[in-house]
C-alpha cells in the first residue's frame, strides 16, 4: 500500500482496499460500507501496514497511538482517527474480543454508578474477565446487599443516558496532580507504574465520570445492554495485608438479555454441580485443617470411584502394551537438576529436605524416575517402543489462593506414562495414544472437548530449552501426526512444556470453561540430558525419542470433573453404590439380606438400609445419594423371588424377577452404558 500526505488506504478482511482521508475513523469506514454494519460494530481491530512515524502525526492523539506499539495488531475505539495505512476489521457481537470490550465498558458503568451513589469512594481498576468484569473500590464503609441492588439500578440509569465514551489525553504531571489532590492513591499508583515522565496519559470520559484507562470501549454506555451485578468480595490493595482492604464488586455483561439469561441459568446449574458441594453431600471426600490445605482425604465412596477409575485405565493400558512400574515419591535434588526441572520448575516444587548426607525433594514429575528405569539395562531397537506407565503420586507447591477441592491440590496421582521409541515410531505411537484417549472419553461419557497444540515462544530463552533444531523437528512431527489423524486443533504459542511441544486435550465444564486434562508431549531433550540410547539395526547406539502422556489426568482432577459432569449421578459402572435395598418392614429383613448376598456375589456394590424408618424415607435418602437403582421388597417380592425396581430419574418401574434384574445390570456394566 501507499498513500499521499492527506489520504490513507484501508484494507478490509475480504481483501478490498479503500482510500480515505487521513483521520477517518473505523465508524466512518463502517458507515461507508453499510449503516447496519456501523450500528452493529462495537470496536475495531487494526494492524498498521507500515511503522507509524510520530513525525507525520497531526495531533497529540495520533502521537499517543503511535507510542502504543504501532506495529502490533490491536483493538481501538470506533472513534479512533486512522493516520496510517491499516488492515481493519470491524468487530460485532459475534467476536469474543468485542464481548471483552463490552464488559470493560460495563466496569466503567459500574464505577460511574458507585461514584454517583457513594461519592466518597476511591477507584482501583476494572478489567474484563473470562466471566464478566470487576471493579476494585476503597470505601471504609462496607457495601451491603441492598447497596448492590441500588448500584445495579443506578447502572441501568447510566446505560439509559447513553453517554458517549470519549478518549481524552492529559499531560502526565497534570493527571498525577489531579489524582493526588483527590487522594486517589490507587490511580496515582497506576499512572506512576504504567506511564513515563513527559508523556500524555489516556483517560476515558462518559458524562461527568473520568477514569485513567487505555481502553478501548464501545461507543457509548447505551451499548451495555445486558448486565448484572453478581457478588462482592474483599481484597487487599496490591495483595498486601498491610495495605488498605478494598471491596471488589463483580458483574457480568452480554450483548443480549437472552445471552445473559442463558449464562445465569448455566451458573445456577454449575452451582448445583460444584464438586466441592456434591463431594460433601455424597460423602466422597473431605478436607481437614489438621492435614493441610490442598490435601483432601478420600472417603470410602469417593475412594471407590477413584479405585474404579484406576482399575479401568490400568486395564486399557495393559491391553495397549504398557508395562506398569512403581517409583518413589521423592529423590535427590541432583536428579531434578540433571533433568532440568529444578532450573525450570523449582518455584512450583516444595522446599528441599536436608538429610545427613544428601538433599531430597518431593517429586513434581514422574519422568526422571521412568528414565532411570529405562536406562537400568541395555536396550535394543527390537524392544522399542518401551512403554512405562504408573499411577504416580506427585507434589506441587500450589499457592493457597488457587487451591480448590479436588481440582487444585498439592498432592496428586497422575495417570502417567512415558513411551521410549525411535523417531520413525513417533507418528504411530502418537496415533495409538490418541485412540486410547478417545476410547477413555467415550467410556466416561465425555463429549465436550477440543485439541490444542501447545508450542514454545522462540523469544523466551529462559522458559524453554534453547535448541531451535529440536523444537522445529518436534513441532513438525506433531503437526504431521495431527493432520494425518484429521483432528481439528488450535495452536497456543508459548504454552509448551519447557522441553518440547505438546498436544493438550481440553475439557469444557458446564460454563464452557476449558482446562487441560489429557496431554501428549514429544521430548527430544530429556533423552539427551540423560544420555539415553538403544542399539539400532546397524549395531550402533542411537538416541530414543520420549513421549510423555497422561490419558485421564490426575485422579483428583478427573474425579472432580466427573462429579460435576454427571452432577453426582454417576453411570452404573462408576457409581460408588449401585443398588440400594429397602425392606418394607422388619419381617422382610431376611429376604433383603438374601438379595444383598446374591447381588454382592455378582460383583455389585450394594447398600441395605435396615434402619427402623418408613419405606419412603429410605427411598428418599437413596435418591438424595443419587443411587442408580433402589430395590423395594415386601411380601409379593419375597414370594416371587423378585424385586420392585426404582430407577434414578425415572421412578418406579414395577416388579422384576431378581435373576432378570441381575442380567440387566450386568449387561449395562459390561457395556459401560450411560443409560440405566
Amino acid at each position: 500500500m501507499s498513500n499521499s500526505d492527506s489520504s490513507i488506504q484501508v484494507k478490509l478482511p475480504d481483501g478490498t482496499v479503500k482510500e480515505f482521508a487521513q483521520g477517518v475513523t473505523p465508524f466512518q469506514v463502517a458507515e461507508s460500507i453499510s449503516p447496519r454494519l456501523a450500528a452493529a460494530s462495537a470496536v475495531a481491530r487494526i494492524k498498521p501496514v507500515h511503522a507509524v512515524s510520530t513525525a507525520t502525526a497531526t495531533n497529540d492523539e495520533a502521537a499517543m497511538y503511535a507510542a502504543e506499539n504501532p506495529q502490533a495488531e490491536r483493538l481501538v475505539d470506533l472513534s479512533t482517527p486512522l493516520t496510517e495505512d491499516v488492515e481493519l476489521q470491524l468487530l460485532t457481537e459475534r467476536d469474543p474480543d468485542a464481548l471483552k470490550v463490552v464488559r470493560h465498558s460495563a466496569a466503567h458503568v459500574l464505577a460511574t454508578a458507585v461514584l454517583e451513589l457513594f461519592p466518597e469512594t476511591k477507584l482501583g481498576h476494572g478489567p474484563a474477565t473470562e466471566a464478566g468484569f470487576f471493579y476494585d473500590f476503597y470505601r471504609p464503609t462496607p457495601f451491603t446487599p441492598e447497596d448492590l441492588k441500588a448500584i445495579e439500578a443506578k447502572m441501568a440509569e447510566v446505560v439509559a443516558r447513553d453517554e458517549k465514551f470519549v478518549r481524552e489525553f492529559e499531560p502526565r504531571e497534570e493527571g498525577l496532580a489531579h489524582f493526588k489532590a483527590e487522594n486517589d492513591f490507587m490511580k496515582v499508583h497506576f499512572v506512576e507504574r504504567f506511564t513515563h515522565e513527559g508523556e500524555a496519559i489516556s483517560l476515558y470520559r462518559n458524562g461527568a465520570f473520568v477514569d485513567f484507562c487505555r481502553g478501548p470501549h464501545v461507543p457509548s454506555t447505551g451499548r451495555v445492554k445486558a448486565f448484572k451485578v453478581m457478588s462482592l468480595s474483599g481484597a487487599y490493595w496490591l495483595g498486601n495485608e498491610k495495605n488498605p482492604q478494598l471491596q471488589r464488586i463483580y458483574g457480568t455483561a452480554f450483548f443480549s438479555k437472552k445471552d445473559l439469561d442463558d449464562y445465569l441459568h448455566r451458573l445456577e446449574e454449575a452451582k448445583k454441580r460444584d464438586h466441592r458441594v456434591l463431594g460433601k453431600q455424597l460423602e466422597l471426600f473431605t478436607v481437614s485443617e489438621d492435614v493441610g490445605a490442598g490435601l483432601p482425604l478420600w472417603l470410602p465412596k469417593g475412594a471407590t470411584i477413584r479405585r474404579l477409575l484406576e482399575e479401568y485405565i490400568l486395564e486399557r493400558e495393559r491391553e495397549a502394551g504398557y508395562q506398569h512400574v512403581y517409583s518413589p515419591s521423592l529423590a535427590k535434588v541432583d536428579l531434578y537438576v540433571r533433568s532440568g526441572h529444578w532450573a525450570h520448575y523449582h518455584e512450583d516444587m516444595f522446599p528441599l529436605m536436608d538429610l545427613e548426607t544428601e538433599q531430597m525433594v518431593l517429586r513434581p514429575m514422574n519422568c526422571p524416575h521412568h528414565i532411570l528405569i529405562y536406562e537400568s539395562k541395555p536396550r535394543s531397537y527390537r524392544e522399542l517402543p518401551v512403554k512405562l506407565a504408573e499411577l504416580g503420586t506427585m507434589y506441587r507447591y500450589e499457592r493457597s489462593g488457587v487451591l480448590s477441592g479436588l481440582s487444585r491440590v498439592r498432592c496428586m496421582t497422575l495417570n502417567d506414562a512415558h513411551i521410549f521409541c525411535t523417531p520413525e515410531q513417533i507418528k504411530e505411537e502418537f496415533s495409538n495414544v490418541m485412540q486410547l484417549v478417545e476410547r477413555a472419553y467415550r467410556d466416561l461419557g465425555i463429549t465436550n472437548y477440543s485439541y490444542r497444540l501447545s508450542l514454545r515462544d522462540p523469544a523466551n530463552k529462559e522458559k524453554y530449552v534453547d535448541n531451535d533444531e529440536m523444537w522445529a523437528l518436534g513441532e513438525r512431527v506433531l503437526r504431521e501426526a495431527l493432520d494425518g489423524l484429521a483432528l481439528p486443533y488450535k495452536e497456543g504459542r508459548g504454552e509448551a512444556a519447557f522441553y518440547g511441544p505438546k498436544l493438550d486435550i481440553q475439557l469444557a465444564d458446564v460454563m464452557g470453561h476449558e482446562e487441560t486434562y489429557s496431554t501428549i508431549q514429544v521430548d527430544f531433550h530429556l533423552p539427551n540430558q540423560f544420555g539415553l540410547n538403544y542399539t539400532a539395526a546397524d549395531g550402533k547406539l542411537h538416541r530414543p525419542v520420549m513421549i510423555h502422556r497422561a490419558i485421564i489426568s490426575t485422579m483428583e482432577r478427573m474425579v472432580a470433573y466427573l462429579i460435576e459432569h454427571y452432577g453426582g449421578a454417576f453411570p452404573l459402572w462408576l457409581a460408588p453404590v449401585q443398588v440400594g435395598l429397602v425392606p418394607i418392614s422388619e419381617r422382610h429383613q431376611l429376604y433383603a439380606d438374601r438379595v444383598q448376598s446374591e447381588l454382592q456375589k455378582a460383583g455389585l456394590r450394594v447398600e441395605l438400609d435396615s434402619r427402623n424408618e418408613k419405606m419412603n424415607a429410605k427411598i428418599r435418602d437413596f435418591t438424595m445419594q443419587k443411587v442408580p437403582y433402589v430395590l423395594v421388597m415386601g411380601d409379593k417380592e419375597e414370594e416371587a423371588n423378585a424385586v420392585s425396581v426404582r430407577v434414578r430419574g425415572k421412578g418406579d418401574q414395577g416388579s422384576m424377577p431378581l435373576a432378570d434384574f441381575l442380567a440387566k445390570v450386568a449387561a449395562l456394566i459390561a457395556a459401560k452404558s450411560m443409560d440405566l
